[in-house]
């Protein structure tokens, strides 16, 4: 969601005036503050603008459960947040607290300790500067190139000129602004060639809700109140699915429940709050947010108060109306918002979650095909461009509905497991302007970026284009220009993966090396493609897997012949001299002797 109450959207800022920096980056979801952090490191001035009081995104306004599959793909930005919740944790409760042990490692951080950590660690960085309630309402454009981009501040304007321009938005406000080609709805089979795309292109959206963040504990418990507008009659439907071997719960988890309470809990005694997939009633809304990725604000502000009317309502219904079964309105009045989140919009989330929105067309579309596996390979696609990675898989809540809200169904839905994955730069670069980078409405196809849209890709992806703006700012030349070795080398340095690589870890001793390798192409087809697509270790719990098998590297393993005569011969192809080479013993030494000399 991008609008707050009225009251707070248009509330007098103190600072407008003309700037002039390096980069400025609209929108400070995550992949806009990791972008405006990693700028700022490459030695580059930065001017972080948010239309919104809040930073952070989703990742501060309740989507506290972090999307992910195994600890191994979290790297760079989001991992050095993460360890940063964890550590706040550890300093407010103790290294043995639950607290602790309930944060999973600074994933599931509350979103209060989110926001504090974001703000901290761009705080940290001198280079940057954060505007908030700062609305985009022009771009101006010269020569293949943004000039500049112009703010409403309250009263006032604030324009900024800048060398590169980061769109950091859920909606691509800024890239269509700059008359960049986009797309909004899903892309029919023989566009891309997609099996999980519709037979024919139509303008469906990913359906958005809210995610809550709500609690059992009495202590820091408040009343879910009715939403302005709430109408007994929009929720009676769903008296007929509270019977046995329906629905049995209002809170729940994973199924037979209204709405998912992600287990186990957030530190504290909070729970996330989202939709239920495939569930019987939904908090997705498919259809009803068609018009949010080219609204105004206006247009923006009805849907999201329709969509609070409608997910805030029913629960609403479910604890107070007295046709709700006490069997299932009893253990719910025990639920309520938390006391102390949210707090200057009455405990509910400032942001809707905007699960898809505009997509940019750029220099290399996102597709289906890009996670899925390489021929033959335990690893998927390889992209020797890349500059990120992710490990998810095609997800969406649902497209569109056939029959009533409460009692129809939704359609569009997908679940796909895949290995896990790359993505090249060419995902983050326009084809009109050379000053320009987008990792969040990234270029992609309405499947492909059902794999994307995730925090911590979102934030791999906005670290990537921060370094890659101060590079291109660095050497004089345009975004797509840069040296994409230079990128890489980069992000490996500041521990940012590029390819996913199970045992090799940020902050082993040869990550950087093993990423360089890795990346070239000399860790694919290693392995066999799995018996089941997209096979993942041991799960955890819900969503959480061990690492991915079958993407180790194995440093210590002795070289077998097929295998150095398959590197010796990458080694070749990247001009490095095959001598030291050919006389290693094992992987490691191989890889680190390769390394040695390309640099």
């Amino acid at each position: 969601m991008r609008i707050l109450p009225l009251a707070l959207l248009f509330a007098p800022c103190l600072q407008a005036a003309d700037l002039q920096t390096d980069v400025c980056i609209y929108g400070a979801t995550p992949g806009g503050v990791a972008a405006a952090l990693s700028a700022a490191k490459s030695g580059a001035e930065v001017v972080l603008v948010e239309p919104t009081a809040r930073l952070g995104g989703l990742l501060t306004s309740g989507l506290s459960h972090t999307d992910f599959h195994s600890f191994e793909s979290l790297t760079g930005s989001f991992l050095e947040f993460s360890q940063r919740v964890k550590a706040h944790y550890i300093k407010t409760y103790g290294a043995d607290s639950e607290q602790v042990k309930a944060c999973f490692e600074g994933t599931f951080g509350e979103p209060k300790v989110n926001l504090f950590i974001l703000e901290q660690m761009l705080k940290e960085q001198t280079r940057i500067t954060v505007h908030k309630q700062a609305v985009l309402t022009s771009v101006d454009v010269e020569d293949d190139a943004i000039a500049q981009a112009v703010f409403t501040t309250g009263q006032d304007t604030l324009q900024v000129k800048a060398k590169v321009f980061i769109d950091g938005s859920y909606e691509g406000d800024l890239l269509a602004n700059a008359g960049v080609k986009y797309h909004v709805g899903r892309e029919g089979q023989d566009q891309y060639g997609e099996s999980l795309a519709p037979e024919k292109d139509d303008g469906q959206l990913q359906a958005y809700n809210f995610r809550f963040c709500a609690t059992d504990d009495p202590n820091n418990r408040v009343p879910i109140t009715a939403p302005k507008g709430y109408r007994r009659e929009d929720f009676v439907a769903v008296l007929d699915f509270l019977k046995p071997g329906k629905i049995d719960r209002v809170f729940g988890y994973p199924s037979r429940c209204i709405v998912k309470a992600q287990t186990p809990a957030l530190p504290n005694r909070k729970y996330d709050l989202n939709d239920v997939s495939r569930g019987l009633i939904r908090l997705s809304m498919p259809g009803h947010n068609l018009g949010w990725p080219e609204g105004d604000e206006a247009t923006r502000q009805a849907i999201y108060e329709e969509h609070l009317r409608y997910n805030v309502g029913l629960l609403y219904f479910l604890i107070n109306d007295p046709a709700v079964p006490e069997v299932i309105q009893q253990p719910a009045r025990e639920w309520g918002w938390c006391k102390d989140e949210f707090t200057e919009t009455l405990h509910l989330p400032p942001q809707l979650y905007v699960r898809e929105a505009r997509r940019m067309v750029g220099q290399h579309v996102y597709t289906q095909q890009d996670s899925e596996h390489a021929p033959g390979d335990a690893r998927a696609k390889l992209f020797t461009d890349a500059i990120a990675m992710g490990d998810y898989g095609n997800n969406c809540h649902g497209t569109s509905h056939d029959g009533p809200q409460i009692g129809g169904k939704h359609g569009g839905e997908m679940y796909n497991p895949v290995p896990p994955y790359q993505i090249p730069y060419g995902a983050l670069v326009s084809k009109e302007r050379n000053n320009l980078l987008v990792p969040v409405a990234v270029s992609s196809s309405h499947v492909g970026f059902c794999a994307l849209r995730l925090e911590p890709i979102w934030m791999s992806l906005g670290q990537a284009s921060g370094h890659a703006a101060a590079i291109a700012i660095q050497t004089g030349k345009p975004v797509h220009e840069i040296q994409l070795a230079a990128l890489q080398a980069r992000l490996h340095q500041d521990k940012s993966a590029t390819v996913y690589i199970a045992d090799v870890l940020p902050g082993h001793p040869q990550f950087e090396a093993v990423q360089w390798w890795g990346t070239a192409g000399g860790l694919h087809g290693l392995n066999p493609m799995p018996d089941k697509p997209g096979q993942r270790g041991k799960n955890l719990h819900g969503q959480y897997f061990e690492a991915n098998p079958g993407h180790a590297a194995e440093l210590s393993r002795a070289m077998d012949e097929s295998t150095r005569n398959r590197w010796l011969k990458l080694a070749v192809n990247l001009g490095l001299p095959t001598e030291d080479l050919a006389k290693a013993a094992t992987r490691g030494e191989f890889i680190q002797t390769a390394f040695a000399k390309k640099r």
